[in-house]
């Protein structure tokens, strides 16, 4: 998304002409969530400052940086444990997932299992798929060696118990990707099949159509009203 990144967080891109992070937070809000974690690194200052302390958003925001050295979606998690619980839901950024989050949260918390995986058929529709999913069960996820049989896709919402991550606390740098694959090589991985799409900002076009459908979904609210 360069070069509207340069300056601007992503997650502070305009969107229906409000930051895209408010139309998270809404989303969150509506769905019943009161305590959000936002892992930030380059220009994190400015979300922060941006967002607050999610008071005016029905919310409760705290911040983990990921400081001097880039740590990917799993390191990012790891540093920000001593904020989370021993369970907790983990969204993307760069997405906007109107879906049942308590369902979701339900789901895996009755599977007994360490994580679990939001996935969508996807065939080739957004991206490469790169996971198996039968029968209701999630059977492998590899985002590096896909296999013709693998229809799905990782659908952008995901949970883990913090256990999940205790074999990796040493590593400075870790990719959350590879958190699930080892997750789901170990059966320890439940998955929970979405029917409605996601959007992302991750690129023009997806930023064009999260645009589209959130206004659609909301209207666009006046500038400076935060989220009810």
């Amino acid at each position: 998304m360069r070069p509207l990144t340069e300056r601007v967080p992503k997650v502070l891109l305009d969107v229906a002409g409000r930051p895209f992070a408010e139309h998270q937070l809404r989303l969150l809000h509506d769905a019943g969530i009161h305590d959000v974690v936002f892992c930030v690194g380059y220009l994190g200052e400015m979300v922060e400052e941006a967002l607050g302390d999610g008071s005016r958003f029905g919310l409760s925001i705290r911040y983990s940086y990921d400081g001097e050295q880039l740590r990917g979606t799993g390191g990012a998690l790891i540093r920000a444990l001593p904020l989370l619980g021993d369970a907790f839901l983990i969204m993307y950024g760069d997405s906007y997932l109107d879906c049942d989050y308590a369902a979701v949260a339900r789901t895996f918390l009755e599977s007994g299992k360490l994580g679990l995986m939001a996935v969508i058929r996807n065939e080739g529709r957004w991206d490469k798929s790169n996971v198996l999913f039968e029968n209701g069960h999630l059977v492998r996820y590899d985002k590096k060696n896909r296999t013709p049989d693998m229809l799905y896709i990782d659908y952008g919402l995901g949970a883990l118990r913090r256990e999940a991550l205790a074999g990796y606390r040493d590593q400075t740098a870790l990719d959350l990707a590879d958190v699930y694959h080892d997750l789901s090589l170990r059966n320890e991985l439940a998955g929970y099949e979405m029917h409605e799409r996601f959007y992302e900002i991750g690129s023009p076009k997806g930023l064009q159509e999260a645009n589209d459908y959130i206004s659609g979904r909301r209207g666009a609210a006046p500038r400076g009203e935060g989220a009810r």
